[in-house]
């Protein structure tokens, strides 16, 4: 209890009931039909002890200015001439071109992706030991019941929508006539006159 309390709390306590009461009153702002001396106490001290924290003194007090922060420092500049930090990463000032190089040494076959984090993370794959490495194994051609062979091609879903179209709009009777006719022209554009004949019309018509 501080010093400032103790006459107040003295004083109330030589008071009886009934002084109480009104004094109660007149602190708390409301009336009491409560016999404990005690709470009473209590309560009216509470209640002066806010009154004097409200009290327009008290406030500028404590609302009094605080002094300024001191600015923050400026952030350091590089001098003139002092080269940028490097970036992290030991794939970070690598090109398209070394990537796929890269692959092409790690991997031991040649890519064609332009996908730099698929590169990277392939490359971080194959010297972890979790992909295969080397050439891909050819696969075998299926034979046909007819002796001709079948030659697995893959093309995307929307590039192979995009072809049987032009070859259906351009009149062809299937897919493959459309691929005869292609490789015979190509093969024709390369010299390759031998080759190209396997892949004449007259073969297609005995299809």
């Amino acid at each position: 209890m501080s010093r400032t309390t103790a006459p107040k709390t003295k004083k109330l306590e030589s008071m009886n009931l009934t002084e109480l009461r009104a004094r109660y009153r007149e602190a708390v702002g409301e009336e009491t039909r409560s016999p404990n001396k005690k709470y009473l106490i209590r309560r009216i001290e509470e209640s002066l002890a806010t009154k004097k924290q409200r009290s327009p003194s008290r406030r500028a007090k404590t609302a009094a200015p605080s002094a300024p922060p001191a600015p923050a420092a400026p952030a350091a500049t590089p001098a003139a001439g002092t080269p940028p930090a490097p970036r992290r990463g030991r794939f970070a000032d690598m090109s398209l071109e070394e990537l796929q190089a890269k692959y092409r040494e790690v991997v031991g076959r040649p890519t064609g992706s332009s996908d730099v984090s698929y590169l990277k993370w392939k490359i971080r794959e194959a010297e972890a030991g979790r992909i295969n490495v080397g050439p891909r194994p050819e696969r075998e051609a299926k034979v046909r019941e007819d002796g001709k062979r079948v030659i697995p091609l893959s093309f995307d879903e929307d590039a192979l929508k995009a072809l049987d179209k032009a070859w259906r709009d351009a009149g062809l009777p299937s897919r493959t006539r459309f691929f005869m006719r292609a490789v015979h022209r190509e093969l024709t554009a390369m010299g390759a006159t031998e080759a190209a004949a396997h892949f004449a019309p007259k073969a297609e018509a005995e299809e």
